[in-house]
Parts: C-alpha cells; sequence; structure tokens
C-alpha cells in the first residue's frame, strides 16, 4: 500500500509538471515597434486573441531595426514592424518565413504651435527645409526604427543634411513625444502614437497627407529553418487571426480620443 501511495503521489507530479510545461508552451513572443505599443493597440487586440484561441503574447517593444535584430539572433517568434526595405531584407536573408500585410495608417510632422520655422500648412519637403532654415530645433528618434528611417528619407528627399539643431534621442515614440513637447521643438511620428497621446501634449500636426508619410505594417513569422524552438504553430494561429475578420474588424474599431487610430489592409 506504501508503494502505491508513493507511485500515485509521483504520478500526480508527474503529470502536474506536464500540465504545467504545456500551460507555459502556449504562448508566443513577439517583437514589435514602440509605435504599436505606445498607441494601446496590442493591448487591445491581445486578450481577445487569448480568449479566443488560449494562446498568450509576450510583447518586445523596441525601434524597427532593433526587433528584426532580435527575430535574427531567434529571441522571438514573430515580428510586427513598419519598414518596408528591411522587412525585404529579412525575408529575403532567409530570417523571415513569409511578410503579411496587416495595417496602415500615416507619420506626421508635429511642433509646437507657435510654429517658429512657419512651416505649418506646408508640404513635409518645404517644412523640413524651413526647419533647417530656421535651424529650429527638431528630435529625431535616432534609434534605427521604422519611424527613424523615415525621417532619414524624407530629409534626403528635401535635400537637406541637418544641423546641430536635430538631437537625436535614442527613444521610443512615446518618450520622444513627450521629451519634444518639453522643449516646444519639431519631430516626426506615426499618426497612431501622436492620437493616442496628443490630449496629453501641446504638439500640434505641422504637415500631413503626402503620399511619402505613408506608413505600412506587417507582420512576419521568424523561419523555424533558422531557429527550430520557433512556436510556427502557434504563429500562424496569431498571425491568421490578426488577418482574419475579426483581427481586422478589431484594428478598423481600435479609436483613441474618438479617432481611428489604424486601418486594416486585408479586410475588404
Amino acid at each position: 500500500m506504501k508503494r502505491f501511495l508513493t507511485a500515485l503521489i509521483i504520478l500526480n507530479i508527474c503529470l502536474t509538471a506536464s500540465l504545467i510545461k504545456a500551460e507555459e508552451a502556449r504562448y508566443i513572443t513577439l517583437a514589435t515597434t514602440t509605435s504599436t505599443e505606445n498607441s494601446g493597440l496590442l493591448a487591445y487586440l491581445h486578450p481577445e486573441f487569448t480568449r479566443d484561441t488560449g494562446i498568450d503574447v509576450r510583447v518586445i517593444p523596441r525601434g524597427t531595426g532593433a526587433a528584426l535584430k532580435l527575430a535574427e539572433n531567434g529571441d522571438c517568434d514573430v515580428v510586427m514592424v513598419h519598414s518596408r526595405s528591411k522587412e525585404e531584407a529579412f525575408v529575403k536573408n532567409g530570417y523571415g518565413s513569409h511578410r503579411y500585410d496587416l495595417m496602415h495608417n500615416d507619420f506626421v510632422l508635429l511642433g509646437p504651435a507657435i510654429d517658429p520655422a512657419g512651416a505649418k500648412g506646408k508640404s513635409i519637403a518645404e517644412a523640413l527645409k524651413l526647419i533647417d532654415k530656421t535651424g529650429s530645433r527638431f528630435f529625431s528618434r535616432g534609434d534605427n526604427s521604422g519611424t527613424h528611417n523615415k525621417e532619414e528619407i524624407l530629409w534626403k528627399q528635401a535635400m537637406v543634411n541637418p544641423g546641430d539643431y536635430l538631437m537625436s534621442v535614442g527613444q521610443g515614440m512615446g518618450k520622444t513625444l513627450i521629451m519634444t513637447n518639453e522643449k516646444q521643438a519639431y519631430t516626426l511620428s506615426d499618426r497612431g502614437t501622436w492620437l493616442s497621446m496628443k490630449d496629453k501634449l501641446e504638439l500640434v500636426i505641422i504637415s500631413e497627407g503626402s503620399e511619402i508619410l505613408a506608413n505600412p505594417y506587417s507582420v512576419i513569422p521568424v523561419n523555424s529553418d533558422k531557429h527550430n524552438h520557433v512556436k510556427t504553430d502557434l504563429v500562424n494561429q496569431y498571425i491568421e487571426w490578426l488577418t482574419g475578420a475579426k483581427g481586422q474588424n478589431l484594428i478598423n474599431s481600435y479609436r483613441k480620443n474618438g479617432e481611428q487610430l489604424f486601418y486594416a489592409d486585408v479586410l475588404k
């Protein structure tokens, strides 16, 4: 009897350990931009995904460059980013298995209401030239993020080589907006983060609407051929949910301060 009870105890311990291990395995790690995190979108989407699938999502917010580097090293299962050239190179080099369109918004140039550069209402190129001409302070994320990459493209297209009025802060979008607001400077922001924070800021939109300011987001599974620990089956469920009717409708329904922050790309 004593041996039987001991065997039962051991069996119960083994079953409990197996259940705990199985439960712990029901999660994926997402490396993503600070804009999706700062905007509150993921906190809105992920509880619904978990309720539907039982899969948790652990988020690592970074700039696009850093997020893709984590993926290259196998330190996440999937990425959600917004820098097309970097995404295409990531897949071409075999680190990502496929790039899926997900959603979009756009970038906006923000600045103080007093607008010392006189740039409000100008095209993005004209606005950047005026900031350069007047030496008005500009805060750059400087973190190799999708927003930083876009900013560098915009300076180049405006044929401006920024001087020492440009402050490289090396921070995510939310912190960059707070610093820009404190110093009443200019900065480039994705519209989603701006809309989610604008009630706390005194900044205004200086330039918007140009086609070059488009900001598409994609989701890319890390290639399990490179890192065999990647949870491909769970990631596929995540992507199917995000790009399916429920995920896309939730993206479209997410609002802050009464305004839509992102627009679904798959839902027709």
